[in-house]
């Protein structure tokens, strides 16, 4: 009985040696590696990660995963014996991704463990921008008209208090071989929109100088100006420069105490749903609400998000007193829509804490069934 305990002792403990001896085992040179600064145009970056195999058993690199795109994997295809090498190549792309990065590739292999984790890091300095990158917005070159480009066909002046004369700038660049004087029509009273120098020489930049006055403009919250450009006098047809800006009541100036005793918008509901109702109907909505505050209540502007909603101006500019109640009325008319609708309508009071407020009207428009085709007598 002894002989056949040490005879299995002997056994199991030679089938582990065996197994120690059999297993696939892997070594990476290095698990990570830096690329350190290099520039964007540089373009494609590789490495390789050198792998060895240190086991009794071929090794099998089965896949190779990026943490992400802008990193392609490569590696030994086919199994690789025990003592010699492979490798797992890492090709990072840096086109429109300056900075720095980290990124990881996970190899898979028939190893225990499974997977080892590669790191690739460095930092792409960014490349110089072309022309037509820096200034995304051409106008003239046709016709014998001399080309310029701008920044951006959009001027945008955000936030502009009701108060404020705001300033924006943007550059421009004369891409031609002649001197070019730029103009701007159609100009409303509260915007000013100019060119320094007016005429630029060839190859010369400047700047689009944009003034905008709120207190010439009525309206309140969102506001959207079309600018014609005029080019050596010539008007740029279907050619049109942005303007825009969010007129904002100003608080600025108010103290707590004004702050305390302000008028407050509380609104019952700011949502209204129809429900189902038939196409090509006008529907009645009402926004009731009440001035919780402790001054008068003054609507400044209310306007809705599309020509479908008929705004009722009845409470518009009028002051409602502390603890009274009136209401927003509109009217929606469906017309050929169908289905699941939404629309908004903003509200702008003088309510330091709720300025500017969303109503919100939806329903679901029922579109009558077309009607059926006649159907032919048969001629006898």
């Amino acid at each position: 009985m002894k002989r056949l305990s040490l005879i299995l002792s002997l056994l199991i403990t030679g089938l582990a040696v065996f197994g120690q001896m059999a297993e696939t085992k892997i070594k990476f040179d290095a698990t990570e590696h830096d690329f350190g600064k290099f520039k964007e145009e540089a373009g494609r970056q590789t490495f390789d990660f050198v792998v060895t195999n240190t086991g009794a058993q071929p090794l099998v690199i089965q896949n190779v995963v990026a943490s992400c795109g802008c990193t392609t994997p490569d590696w030994t295809r086919q199994p690789i014996v025990p003592g010699a090498k492979g490798k797992v190549t890492a090709i990072y792309d840096p086109k429109d991704r300056p900075g720095q990065f980290n990124k990881t590739l996970s190899v898979y292999t028939n190893t225990n463990p499974q997977v080892t984790v590669l790191v690739i890091k460095g930092e792409v300095a960014p490349r110089e921008k072309t022309v037509d990158e820096l200034f995304t917005f051409p106008v003239g070159g046709t016709k014998g008209v001399a080309a310029v480009r701008f920044e951006s066909n959009h001027l945008a002046f955000t936030n502009v208090k009701k108060t404020e004369k705001k300033i924006r700038v943007m550059q421009i660049v004369n891409t031609s071989k002649d001197p070019v004087k730029i103009e701007f029509d159609n100009l409303p009273a509260h915007l000013s929109v100019k060119a320094n120098p007016g005429t630029l020489k060839p190859g010369e930049k400047g700047l689009i100088e944009g003034t905008y006055d709120a207190n010439k403009n009525a309206g309140w919250g969102n506001s959207s100006d079309m600018v014609k450009i005029k080019i050596n006098g010539v008007p740029q047809e279907n050619v049109f420069y942005y303007v825009s800006a969010n007129l904002v009541e100003d608080f600025s100036g108010l103290s707590k105490e004004d702050l305390v005793n302000a008028p407050v918008f509380k609104v019952a509901s700011t949502t209204v749903d129809l429900g189902k109702i038939k196409g090509a109907t006008q529907n009645d909505v009402e926004f009731k609400f009440t001035n919780a505050g402790k001054n008068d209540l003054i609507l400044r502007y209310v306007r809705a998000s599309c020509g479908c909603t008929a705004i009722q101006q009845g409470a518009q500019g009028v002051g409602i007193k502390a603890g009274e109640s009136s209401s927003i009325k509109a009217a929606f008319s469906s017309g050929s829509y169908n289905g699941k609708v939404t629309k908004a309508i903003y509200v702008y009071t003088n309510d330091p804490k709720n300025s500017e407020v969303v109503l919100m009207i939806s329903a679901d428009v029922e579109q009558p069934a077309p009607a059926a085709a006649p159907v032919a007598t048969p001629v006898k």
